[in-house]
């Protein structure tokens, strides 16, 4: 068993940053890739941004490349998204997903395990 914690979401103006951050606990060694997605009101779960447990390739969405930045610590058993020029459009739920088997990135059925979430408001 994996559990993941996300913190760091709150309520910004357009333009602004937060930093989310997920601790994973548990089975850590068997994560092979982390990955971060969001679900806004009425809408489906998206991939956000992943990075493999080991480091390497980094992954975004288009509409979030360039403005948001993934990154872990393994010491800290902790991935972090950094979150900088804010739109309204990205205001959501943001969860983190462990991927065991590494079988993709930015599909949200190939992650086995999901944080609670934590909500990201972004007014204009």
């Amino acid at each position: 068993q994996v559990q993941l914690v996300e913190s760091g979401g709150g309520s910004v103006q357009a333009g602004g940053s937060l930093r989310l951050s997920c601790a994973a606990s548990g089975r850590t060694f068997s994560i092979y890739a982390m990955g971060w997605f969001r679900q806004a009101p009425g809408k489906e779960r998206e991939f956000v941004s992943a990075v493999p447990w080991s480091g390497g390739n980094t992954y975004y969405s288009d509409s979030v490349r360039g403005r948001f930045t993934i990154s872990r610590d393994n010491a800290k058993k902790t991935v972090y998204l950094q979150m900088n020029s804010l739109k309204p459009e990205d205001t959501a739920v943001y969860y983190c997903a462990a991927d065991l088997y590494g079988l993709g990135t930015d599909s949200k059925d190939d992650y086995e395990y999901w944080g609670q979430g934590t909500q990201v408001t972004v007014s204009s």
